[in-house]
């Protein structure tokens, strides 16, 4: 070894006490399965996980589970100013909200479970160090003592030039000093970062072979990155990412497109400490198309549905999230899925062959439908279980009407679903209140009644009184519906609507006008489900008293 090179080392970091062969006695290789894949998410804390975000750590979940592999949870920190207050659990609460709960990492601001831990890099400072120090007595790393102005000065003359922007070659100033100049601005109390010195050539090819984009051609890394920054003297993204996903033993990084370029400089750190390199899978970008039809990306600032709590407020169930997930994360899901229409997610092989590449168009309409699609096959009782779940949080007054009639709520959300073509009204569990508030007398104090096809009030209270006082049958629906037949045919009214069209001259109107009133005088809307089972759950005391409402309100 260097005497000299120690020295430096030794006073650039002088509370090592670890090796790089020490941590990895530490962390050894994980005991899995052939084929099992060690993924991870690593956001930073900001208590905020974008759609595009929970993409990558749903993908990354699933490829995990898919193989019996490890999904962990890392925090990285090391840009101290994006970090927030309860950052950790925000982000949390985000995936636990879509079923993504990881296998080891944080489970709360300070704890966490695992073995190749901290899963804090601000917390891993000494292990960084540690293999910092090791690139210096190698004589691959070294201090850069460039403040600002040097650095802008460095930059300046690059462009004047036109030549490459960065800290290599000729331009990297402080590569070329000495040990002993090095040892002596230190001792002088001189600020300094800590730099890679590249052995990489600019004009040498290499080669990623990207998962999901097939091969990948770049050209070497030659700059003399940063790798501790002065002031924290925490890593900077690319240094934390070599020596963090090397001990947690990660097999598969999975992380947006826009991260495509920084691998040059990732494989060359895997290449100088000899380590086995990960997979890479590059996913595409979330998109969105505005309202002037412009193509961008998700906004944080501009688009509510770019946050995942948007979902969970929105009550859209999280099955439905994960299956429209799916969609974009692999392009033959949809055929799948339409193959296998009862089968769970969980049924369905993540591949990496089939990762949608270009931007991800995130269209929230198709999210709603497939929402629709599912809250339709649930049962009853599932709907008003998980409705329950929902409205505790978000809507107090309904939740305390679901509790206090529970098996009447049930029959409601029962209506027209046990059937071959069962009704698709509900969008998300926000939306239910909605489509069944008329059943809930707490609901509908003042309702806003819609128009019928029937304008005269005198006719309209005639229908009434009459279906209500001679006609109202609810033993069976046949029997209900052939008595208001009855009562069209002694009214005026065609009871058969062929012979309406036929001859509309001969009527005041037709059956469906009569039970369009009927409808609208007992819920206040002119669509709903099944008018028999909406009537015979009312019950014909309630019936009664909905038609009063109803006149009281015309007159």
């Amino acid at each position: 070894m260097n005497d000299k090179l120690k020295e430096l080392a030794d006073l650039m970091f002088p509370n090592v006490t670890k090796t790089v062969e020490d941590y990895e006695k530490m962390y050894p290789e994980r005991n899995l399965e052939e084929g099992a894949v060690v993924t991870r998410f690593a956001p930073s804390p900001t208590g905020f996980v974008h759609m595009g975000s929970l993409l990558t750590a749903f993908e990354a979940h699933k490829a995990a589970k898919d193989t019996n592999g490890v999904f962990y949870l890392r925090i990285e920190d090391t840009d101290q100013k994006r970090s927030v207050e309860n950052g950790i659990v925000g982000i949390l609460n985000d995936l636990k909200n879509f079923d993504i709960v990881p296998d080891e990492g944080m489970i709360d601001e300070e704890n966490s479970i695992g073995n190749y831990g901290p899963y804090i890099q601000s917390e891993r400072m000494e292990i960084y160090h540690a293999f910092a120090k090791d690139l210096v007595l190698r004589g691959l790393a070294y201090p850069c003592f460039c403040n600002a102005e040097e650095l802008d000065e460095i930059r300046e003359i690059q462009e004047l030039n036109k030549e490459r922007i960065g800290y290599y070659g000729s331009f990297a100033k402080c590569r070329s000093l000495s040990i002993d100049e090095a040892i002596a601005k230190i001792k002088n109390k001189e600020d300094f970062v800590v730099r890679l010195k590249s052995p990489g050539n600019f004009n040498k090819k290499i080669i990623l072979n990207d998962l999901a984009r097939g091969d990948i051609e770049f050209p070497e890394n030659d700059l003399d990155i940063v790798l501790i920054k002065s002031t924290d003297k925490l890593p900077t993204y690319h240094f934390a990412h070599l020596v963090d996903d090397h001990l947690m033993r990660t097999t598969h990084i999975m992380r947006g497109e826009e991260w495509i370029a920084s691998f040059p400089i990732h494989d060359q750190l895997f290449s100088i400490f000899n380590f086995k390199k990960p997979k890479y899978a590059h996913l595409g970008l979330v998109m969105k198309v505005d309202d002037t039809g412009v193509r961008r990306k998700l906004s944080k600032r501009k688009d509510p549905e770019a946050s995942v709590e948007f979902y969970h407020k929105e009550g859209i169930p999280i099955d439905a999230v994960k299956s429209y997930l799916m969609t974009i994360a692999n392009s033959n899901f949809e055929e799948w899925q339409d193959k296998n229409p009862d089968s769970p997610l969980a049924d369905f092989k993540y591949d990496f062959k089939k990762i949608s590449i270009s931007g991800t168009l995130f269209d929230v309409s198709k999210l709603f439908n497939i929402s629709k699609n599912y809250l339709s096959k649930r049962t009853a009782k599932e709907i008003y279980e998980e409705l329950l779940i929902w409205t505790e949080e978000f809507d107090q007054e309904f939740y305390n009407l679901l509790l206090k009639y529970k098996d009447y709520a049930i029959s409601i959300f029962n209506i027209e679903r046990n059937i071959e073509k069962p009704r698709k009204d509900y969008t998300s569990y926000s939306s239910i209140r909605n489509f069944v508030f008329y059943m809930f007398d707490e609901l509908f104090m003042n309702p806003n009644y819609e128009e019928v096809k029937i304008k005269d009030k005198k006719e309209r209270e005639l229908i009434l009184n009459t279906y209500y006082n001679e006609y109202l049958d609810l033993t069976d629906k046949d029997s209900w519906f052939l008595k208001i037949k009855e009562m069209c045919d002694k009214l005026g009214y065609a009871s058969n609507i062929k012979e309406y069209k036929k001859n509309p001259e001969n009527y005041k109107g037709n059956v469906s006008d009569v039970t369009g009133l009927i409808r609208v005088s007992l819920t206040s809307k002119t669509n709903t489900p099944d008018l028999f089972n909406i009537m015979e759950l009312l019950g014909k005391e309630k019936i009664k008293e909905r038609f009063t409402k109803y006149l009281k309100s015309i007159n």
